[in-house]
């Protein structure tokens, strides 16, 4: 698949191959609702405790006799019956955490990055170039690439000038390619790439990569 590269200006310097395997393929909803439900649970702590009533202090003492008071018989002061007492039934620190195999949630990026070149949200840059961290420059870029405000800006590495740049703008995200990830690409509209992200891409979930590795495992 052939797309245009532009540069910092907008302008159209020229087209670059994108692999089919990578950037083509037909979007599977059920893998990619999978992944997204998967990612989305892993993030959950599980630390939420209450105490138990064994948990509780406080005497153990028969608040009263069994017969003849005409109260309720609630047994001692950490009864779950009483205001202070222990929780029933409450909540107690889990793990949420799913799996899912690596080859469905290879193909679930995949899908998601298929869905942002065939949707028109993909645009791919030559390079950056921010020789320091400037916001006004960064959002200039932006615009002329004709993005909003809910755009992921991914770079070959972790640019500290990019990062920079754009932590202060609302709705914009960097980070490095090996960290494009299922939630984050549905999260925000558009996709900016560098060529050399777009390279490292293919290269992490690319056919030839996973041929690479079947054929090591052999």
């Amino acid at each position: 698949m052939q797309v245009d590269v532009h540069n910092v200006k907008g302008d159209v310097v020229g087209q670059t191959e994108i692999s089919d395997e990578v950037f083509g393929v037909s979007f599977n909803e059920a893998v990619v609702h999978q992944a997204l439900v998967m990612q989305l649970a892993n993030r959950r702590l599980g630390a939420a405790d209450t105490k138990r009533r064994g948990e509780v202090k406080g005497s153990g003492r028969k608040l009263f006799r069994q017969k003849g008071t005409g109260r309720a018989r609630r047994g001692d002061v950490k009864s779950p019956l009483l205001r202070g007492g222990g929780v029933a039934f409450g909540p107690h620190p889990r793990t949420y955490r799913q799996a899912m195999p690596r080859k469905m949630r290879r193909l679930a990026l995949r899908c998601v990055l298929s869905g942002k070149a065939s949707g028109g949200e993909l645009s791919v840059v030559d390079k950056l170039g921010l020789d320091e961290p400037r916001t006004r420059e960064f959002l200039d870029i932006l615009l002329a690439l004709g993005v909003g405000t809910s755009v992921i800006v991914a770079t070959l590495e972790a640019e500290v000038n990019v990062t920079k740049s754009g932590r202060n703008l609302p709705g914009v995200k960097t980070m490095p390619a090996r960290l494009l990830n299922v939630a984050d690409l549905l999260s925000y509209r558009a996709l900016i790439m560098t060529v050399d992200a777009v390279r490292k891409a293919e290269e992490l979930w690319g056919g030839k990569r996973t041929q690479a590795v079947a054929t090591s495992g052999t």
